[in-house]
Protein backbone atom coordinates (compact mmCIF):
# COMPACT_ATOMS: atom_id res chain seq x y z
CA UNK A 1 0.00 0.00 0.00
CA UNK A 2 3.08 2.79 0.58
CA UNK A 3 3.96 1.85 -2.80
CA UNK A 4 0.59 2.95 -4.46
CA UNK A 5 -0.08 6.17 -2.04
CA UNK A 6 3.85 6.71 -3.13
CA UNK A 7 2.62 6.64 -6.29
CA UNK A 8 0.14 8.64 -6.22
CA UNK A 9 2.16 11.53 -4.54
CA UNK A 10 4.27 11.40 -7.09
CA UNK A 11 1.79 11.81 -10.07
CA UNK A 12 0.58 14.56 -8.26
CA UNK A 13 3.57 15.93 -7.68
CA UNK A 14 4.37 16.30 -11.36
CA UNK A 15 1.31 17.23 -12.14
CA UNK A 16 0.27 19.46 -9.11
CA UNK A 17 -3.44 18.57 -9.67
CA UNK A 18 -6.23 16.12 -11.72
CA UNK A 19 -9.19 14.54 -11.90
CA UNK A 20 -9.75 11.48 -9.61
CA UNK A 21 -10.97 9.17 -12.13
CA UNK A 22 -6.89 10.45 -14.25
CA UNK A 23 -5.12 9.76 -11.25
CA UNK A 24 -6.84 6.40 -10.88
CA UNK A 25 -6.36 5.28 -14.24
CA UNK A 26 -2.69 5.98 -14.17
CA UNK A 27 -2.43 4.08 -10.91
CA UNK A 28 -3.71 1.00 -12.70
CA UNK A 29 -1.25 1.73 -15.56
CA UNK A 30 1.58 1.11 -12.64
CA UNK A 31 0.28 -1.83 -10.65
CA UNK A 32 -2.02 -3.69 -13.09
CA UNK A 33 -5.72 -3.94 -11.89
CA UNK A 34 -5.73 -2.15 -8.03
CA UNK A 35 -8.95 -2.29 -6.15
CA UNK A 36 -10.92 1.00 -6.37
CA UNK A 37 -12.08 1.09 -3.07
CA UNK A 38 -8.47 0.68 -1.64
CA UNK A 39 -7.68 3.39 -4.01
CA UNK A 40 -9.85 5.57 -2.57
CA UNK A 41 -8.98 4.71 1.15
CA UNK A 42 -5.65 5.49 0.23
CA UNK A 43 -6.90 9.22 -0.71
CA UNK A 44 -8.44 9.58 2.18
CA UNK A 45 -5.68 8.60 4.40
CA UNK A 46 -3.51 11.21 2.48
CA UNK A 47 -6.05 13.70 2.83
CA UNK A 48 -6.87 12.79 6.41
CA UNK A 49 -2.18 13.37 6.47
CA UNK A 50 -2.94 17.17 4.98
CA UNK A 51 -0.59 15.85 1.79
CA UNK A 52 -3.40 16.43 -0.89
CA UNK A 53 -7.32 17.81 -0.47
CA UNK A 54 -10.04 16.70 -2.65
CA UNK A 55 -12.76 18.58 -3.60
CA UNK A 56 -15.78 17.67 -5.80
CA UNK A 57 -16.24 18.99 -9.24
CA UNK A 58 -19.57 17.95 -9.38
CA UNK A 59 -21.62 14.53 -8.23
CA UNK A 60 -19.44 12.00 -9.53
CA UNK A 61 -16.04 14.30 -10.67
CA UNK A 62 -13.35 14.76 -7.69
CA UNK A 63 -10.13 16.89 -8.27
CA UNK A 64 -6.97 16.06 -6.44
CA UNK A 65 -4.30 18.34 -5.71
CA UNK A 66 -1.62 17.87 -3.43
CA UNK A 67 -0.86 20.57 -0.43
CA UNK A 68 2.66 19.87 0.27
CA UNK A 69 5.43 17.72 -0.83
CA UNK A 70 8.16 17.33 1.88
CA UNK A 71 8.22 14.85 4.73
CA UNK A 72 5.39 12.64 2.95
CA UNK A 73 7.60 9.83 2.56
CA UNK A 74 8.80 9.02 6.39
CA UNK A 75 5.24 8.78 7.16
CA UNK A 76 4.28 5.34 8.50
CA UNK A 77 0.62 5.69 8.67
CA UNK A 78 0.03 4.84 5.13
Amino acid sequence: MKLVASSILDILEREGAGEEEEIYKQIQRLYGDIDRRLFEELLMSLEIQGLLRVSNLSKDRRRIELVRSEGWGSSSEI
